[in-house]
């Protein structure tokens, strides 16, 4: 007799029934959607964080992605499409609410969102990911896109609208700008 393993459910969730009054059944599998965000939807917010630098705004930003593209899941049937159109509209959306400046009223935050016990970030990390907040929000879309993301020049224009220049000009600036971080120098150095 084989018995039921409670792996597909977490701690704080019931059991799933498949039917009315069959407790203790297998939960049904997740499809379509559901999989894919199961499977990529942390990645996909670690990306939307990592423009923002708060939680909330990441949300946000993955909510509006997700609303614009949610019917053409079915229609593309392939997840990789699916999650280029989805990220291609998140960096856009970003780049879009930056031009109108719709966030000047509110203030980021320097706390960093809720990781798993095995993904605790390092103290170098934490400092990356302090300097990059201190950068303007393109040139942290464009260092982003390119380096935390391993992106070419060409495809990060693509994703953002923009000419191969101009990524190159916001690489340099941007660049320059870490380098100059309080956050990335040497401590020792200082002293």
């Amino acid at each position: 007799m084989e018995e039921s393993t409670s792996a597909a459910v977490g701690p704080t969730e019931p059991a799933i029934s498949a039917k009315p009054g069959t407790h203790g059944a297998e939960p049904p599998l997740a499809h379509g959607i559901e999989r894919f965000l199961d499977e990529r939807g942390s990645g996909i917010m670690r990306a939307a964080w990592l423009l923002t630098g708060d939680d909330q705004h990441a949300e946000d930003l993955l909510q509006t992605a997700l609303v614009k593209w949610l019917g053409k899941y079915d229609a593309l049937a392939n997840d990789h499409k699916f999650e280029a159109y989805l990220r291609t509209t998140i960096y856009r959306t970003f780049v879009s609410w930056w031009r109108r400046k719709s966030w000047t009223s509110e203030t980021v935050t320097a706390q960093v969102p809720e990781q798993a016990e095995h993904d605790v970030p390092s103290e170098d990390r934490l400092d990356v990911l302090r300097a990059l907040d201190t950068l303007p929000r393109m040139q942290r879309a464009v260092l982003s896109l390119r380096y935390l993301e391993d992106r070419p020049i060409a495809e990060v224009a693509q994703v953002l609208g923009i000419s191969e220049g101009t990524v190159k000009k916001y690489v340099h600036r941007g660049c320059t700008a870490l380098q100059g971080s309080v956050h990335l120098t040497d401590e020792e150095a200082q002293q």
